[in-house]
């Protein structure tokens, strides 16, 4: 493939960094430490030697520990860095990657091309190395003279090395002695594994494993019953006659048997994720006219049609019944057939665009779906399940009254089926005077919501079990730390879910699955996790820190598609500061920019500003109280009372940064003097310096597995070292 085929979009000019006086020194910074010394003289035409000297120059070590990890398994994050510097040509030479796998990547690795904007902004050519003038010397020669005032040399580098976690799976964790979870009669506790990406999974379980045995050991020790991962099921199941677009589905096959197995040892499920008929390329619809449905606005492909002719239909019940012929012991599907991928014609409510399926009911071509899939699963495998879940079900995309549709699909489908609710969907919010309606993601707002519980009235009428999808551990409110400490909210939200009398929990989306946490809370109350791992006093005041975390949580302003996805929460004091508007759209969990009205949605900017504000101050007091329990902590009590510091401080850089990064935009184009934006800056910059220190002792901050690392060390430098100049900057114009 011609790397002139990946896409670019509206190709806009890319962001200018002015704090590096040469761009090729912006593109050494972000990745010195992350590619091999050897291969960026490669990409930036300079001896190694040379790189080495203006590195140090720049306050970076001369021989800095590269890590392959970050390109094995955290290439998001290296992409990400440098989509605003360099060509593809360049970013393929740093990934060595062809271009036909970066174009796998961007399409079809957790939407990550909608994350990154759905542009490749334009960096004006390949960017090389060049000696620097005087006047670029002198500026460089400041920077170096930054980093040395807010970096001392021992605390540079990472303490902690990314991924480093993963040997410390079921350190302090607290397990359920009980062999069942005994506050609750949940009967399925599924999780995703902390381990899992979103990509291809099952081809190569050697260099990633996404099922180490002492992850599976947590699990099971703290009252799991089961395991999801994404999968696709061409992966497994090639079409007769396309076989090239499934290349590989013999390995997937042996390598899911061998995870299928390892589960067990554990008394672990696996279940797989699937989102089916998947769209695919116009190519394949050569050979298969009649599986066609309309065309995708990007022309990437058409949708899969199951109305046209009964093939498609087929080919999901083939594909079940052979994939669970083939790996036995699997423990089922977790099955969303309104996803945000491009599948079937009813994908995105927009079933008109087909004429085949726009005489089709909406709920008949859903239901058509899972029961193909259900007949093949059951027939090779009676004992399997199918979770069900209403995700997006609704007869048009804006509907908020969805009930009646989502019953109707039920009245469709078999009895065995497991009627899985996102708990929180339909919840009515009131915050700051806004009126909100929450779909999902929250441990702010407490579930269930109406609409949940309309549906599970509905499936108990037709004698369905009935399971809830929640997020224990984080949301998209927070998902750069393992865990947020509000167990009193997740207490409370598994309350409410006994009383609906809800069988089954899907207790994480790919965020949340870390085994530790919250996850105590199916089998304890808070009281009693504190009461296990601190004496009377440390327990007592990390509780009331906890119902502070809490309460103050509940004053997030919480909006799905603007400030959870957009405004720069997850990645906290990394995203930089703007002294001039930079007319780039925040992405979803991508790029926030200075994108301040995207970042609150419907929320008024003193809205959103007061509600973040506040909230960050009785976070502030929360991490008082942590302190207060630390005086009095006998020494082996010391560190699990450290990890719970050091992740609510995370949490509350994060918050507060966002906070900060809103009134500085709010405030630059005001009439607010400089003084004011200062103010913003200097805090913005201690926040940074306090990031980096957390993050280099604790590989899990900053981590999560569908978008890899949120941020770099060099990146939280990077933001103190942007803030130091551009002090300098408002200090002059005064």
């Amino acid at each position: 493939m011609d790397e002139e085929k990946l896409p670019l979009g509206p190709f806009p000019k890319s962001i200018l960094l002015p704090h590096f006086p040469a761009k090729w020194q912006a593109a050494l910074w972000r990745l010195w430490g992350i590619v091999p010394p050897e291969r960026l003289a490669k990409v930036l035409k300079a001896p190694e030697k040379v790189l080495e000297r203006e590195a140090e120059a720049l306050g970076l070590p001369a021989s800095p520990k590269t890590d392959p990890a970050w390109l094995e398994r955290s290439y998001l994050t290296v992409i990400r860095s440098l989509w605003h510097i360099f060509p593809y040509s360049q970013i393929l030479q740093v990934l060595n990657w062809t271009p036909e796998r970066l174009l796998r990547i961007l399409t079809g690795e957790d939407f990550f091309w909608s994350k990154l904007g759905r542009l490749k902004p334009d960096t004006g050519g390949e960017v090389f190395y060049y000696p620097l003038s005087p006047a670029e010397r002198e500026k460089t020669e400041k920077i170096r003279r930054i980093v040395e005032r807010n970096f001392p040399p021992g605390e540079r580098e990472r303490k902690d090395p990314i991924f480093s976690f993963e040997k410390r799976y079921g350190e302090g964790v607290l397990p359920n002695t009980e062999k069942k979870a005994t506050l609750y009669s949940f009967s399925r506790r599924i999780i995703h594994s902390y381990a899992a990406g979103c990509g291809d999974v099952f081809r190569d379980i050697r260099t990633h494993d996404p099922v180490p045995e002492a992850l599976l050991k947590a699990y099971s020790s703290l009252g799991v019953t089961g395991i999801w991962i994404h999968a696709v099921l061409r992966d497994f199941y090639p079409a007769e006659g396309a076989e090239e677009f499934s290349l590989g589905w013999e390995t997937r096959l042996k390598n899911l048997r061998e995870i299928v197995e390892r589960c067990g040892r554990y008394g672990l499920k696996l279940f797989l994720y699937f989102n089916e008929p998947r769209a695919m390329p116009m190519e394949f619809y050569e050979k298969f006219p009649s599986w066609g449905g309309w065309a995708l606005p990007d022309g990437s492909g058409r949708t899969m049609c199951t109305t046209r002719s009964g093939e498609v239909l087929s080919y999901l019940e083939k594909g079940m019944e052979f994939l669970f012929s083939q790996v036995k012991g699997l423990g089922g599907i977790f099955c969303i057939a309104m996803s945000e991928s491009p599948t079937h014609c009813f994908y995105a409510n927009s079933r008109e665009k087909c004429s085949f399926c726009s005489k089709v009911p909406g709920e008949k071509i859903l239901a058509d779906i899972y029961c193909a899939m259900e007949r093949g699963m059951h027939r090779a495998a009676p004992e399997a399940e199918m979770l069900a879940c209403d995700w997006a079900w609704r007869p048009f995309r804006q509907s908020t009254d969805n009930v009646p549709f989502k019953s109707a699909v039920l009245d469709l489908l078999p009895q065995r089926i497991v009627a899985l609710s996102v708990s929180e969907w339909g919840k009515n919010l009131h915050i700051g005077g806004v009126n909100v309606y929450l779909k999902d993601y929250s441990l702010s707002q407490v579930g269930p919501g109406e609409e949940a519980k309309g549906f599970w009235k509905h499936a108990a009428s037709l004698g369905m079990e009935r399971g809830a999808k929640i997020q224990m551990n984080n949301s998209w409110e927070m998902a750069a730390v393992p865990f947020l400490p509000v167990p009193y909210l997740v207490q409370e939200h598994l309350q409410n879910l006994e009383k609906e009398g809800i069988s089954d929990l899907v207790v994480s989306w790919t965020l949340g699955g870390y085994p530790g946490g919250n996850l105590p809370l199916l089998s304890s109350s808070p009281e009693e996790i504190a009461q296990k791992l601190f004496s009377p006093f440390p327990a007592e005041k990390v509780c009331e820190a906890w119902r502070i975390f809490s309460e103050s949580f509940r004053l997030f302003p919480f909006h799905n598609s603007s400030v959870l996805y957009r405004s720069p929460v997850n990645y906290g004091p990394k995203n930089l500061l703007y002294l001039h508007k930079t007319s780039y759209c925040a992405t979803m969990l991508g790029f926030p920019y200075d994108d301040l009205d995207s970042w609150r949605g419907p929320y008024p900017q003193e809205v959103f500003l007061r509600q973040m504000d506040q909230l960050t101050l009785g976070w502030e007091k929360g991490l008082r109280i942590l302190k207060e329990a630390a005086k009095k902590a006998e020494k082996e009590e010391t560190k699990a009372l450290e990890e719970i510091c050091n992740i609510a401080e995370t949490v509350y850089i994060h918050l507060r940064s966002t906070f900060l990064q809103a009134a500085f935009i709010a405030e630059r184009s005001g009439k607010a003097g400089r003084e004011v934006l200062k103010k913003y800056a200097e805090e913005e910059l201690l926040l940074a310096r306090r990031m980096h220190r957390l993050a280099s002792l604790d590989s899990r901050l900053g981590f999560e597995a569908s978008n890899h690392y949120f941020y770099t060390l060099n990146d939280l430098k990077e933001k103190v070292l942007s803030c130091a100049l551009l002090l300098e900057q408002l200090e002059g114009e005064i």
